[in-house]
């Protein structure tokens, strides 16, 4: 934990840096400090402010995990008060990267399915975004013959998707800059920077009593804690979530529920994708304990490359994918609800909606496959 405190105050003190450096720029004309790459005459944002962010994203990512797994180990009002920030910190930094991936999936998609570049331009993400000139169209391919009906609509999906999108990225970012400048955030930082030198635990051996003074995990006389037992614990919820996901049926070639569910009115989220998602929480749970557990092997934070299972890596990139794929096809279909648009328009929709739901599929075959095979760990 003190590693990852570490990680976030270098991270903000570049994020801080790169800000300063970058202000003439957020002072161009017709600026403001909205989504600088989302917007015409508005400059991009530094690359190295997009890196610090997703750094600032990461560590507080990883701090919140592990305080939810090892939380009976620490002081309890202190954790309680903690995690709800950590969180609320990590999902409003992931928002803008989240609704600018989505639209260049999306528009790729339509690509790939039309083969027409008659729509906007992917608009590039992260460090791209500094180096490649918005609204460069990417490559065409010549529409085949039977792709026909769907061309003719691809153009105003691609447009509908990009206004939508774009101007949720952009509230997104807004979003972002006050929580960065807002007394709630500096509050946070000022806790993890006590965090980095002293590690609030409850009393030796009374894990499961009232709070103790706080004890640094380094300091003189502290006996150590023994994590396996949480971590065990960990990998066990994640166990008996991935029993009681449908492995069987993972993969299906055409799940016309899922289909049907999507371009129903009903806005809500997929239900069939519900315990997939917590599958995926579950899973970074489990690989930041065993992370914990290397480090305490070690003695400090240490190196814990040689203990990345390289099944729980191709199990989370899965599950990566399935979520990206799962929320590209509700933004599909939250398009295709638009009132008045266009038969072909909505056409074009719901065959992206389609296509997106047989990535979802896709996803969870890869999965159960790569879950099912033998542990195997880097030398």
């Amino acid at each position: 934990m003190r590693a990852q405190a570490t990680e976030f105050l270098r991270a903000l003190r570049r994020h801080r840096e790169s800000g300063a450096s970058g202000a003439s720029g957020a002072a161009a004309p017709g600026g403001g400090t909205g989504a600088g790459a989302s917007a015409p005459g508005r400059a991009a944002p530094p690359a190295d402010d997009v890196d610090a962010v997703r750094a600032l994203r990461r560590a507080a990512r990883r701090i919140s995990g592990t305080l939810h797994t090892f939380q009976p180990l620490l002081d309890a009002s202190w954790a309680e008060e903690m995690r709800p920030e950590l969180a609320w910190l990590s999902g409003t930094l992931a928002l803008e990267h989240a609704y600018a991936s989505r639209l260049e999936r999306l528009l790729q998609a339509l690509h790939r399915l039309s083969g027409s570049a008659a729509f906007p331009a992917p608009r590039p993400v992260g460090r791209a975004a500094a180096t490649v000139p918005a609204g460069v169209p990417a490559p065409a391919r010549p529409a085949s013959p039977d792709r026909g009906s769907l061309t003719v609509g691809a153009a105003k999906a691609g447009a509908l998707l990009d206004r939508q999108l774009t101007l949720a990225r952009t509230r997104a970012h807004s979003t972002a800059l006050q929580a960065l400048g807002s007394s709630r955030f500096h509050a946070v930082a000022d806790k993890v920077a006590l965090l980095a030198s002293e590690v609030p635990l409850r009393a030796t051996g009374r894990p499961d009593r009232g709070p103790a003074p706080a004890a640094s995990a380094s300091g003189p006389g502290t006996a150590p804690f023994d994590l396996r037992p949480l971590a065990a614990a960990a990998e066990e919820r994640l166990t008996d979530a991935v029993t009681a996901l449908p492995l069987v049926a993972a993969g299906s070639p055409y799940n016309a529920q899922a289909l049907v569910h999507g371009l129903s009115p009903d806005p809500a989220p997929h239900p069939q994708d519900a315990p997939w998602h917590q599958v995926r929480l579950l899973l970074r749970l489990h690989r930041y304990a065993l992370e914990a557990l290397a480090g305490a092997d070690t003695g400090d934070s240490g190196d814990t490359e040689a203990a990345v299972d390289v099944r729980l890596l191709a199990a989370g990139e899965a599950l990566d994918r399935h979520r990206d794929a799962s929320e590209a096809a509700a933004a599909a279909a939250q398009a295709a609800r638009t009132p008045r648009i266009a038969p072909a328009t909505a056409y074009a929709l719901g065959v992206l909606h389609a296509d997106q739901r047989h990535e979802v599929e896709a996803a969870r075959y890869a999965f159960q496959h790569s879950w099912r095979k033998e542990p195997i760990r880097l030398p």
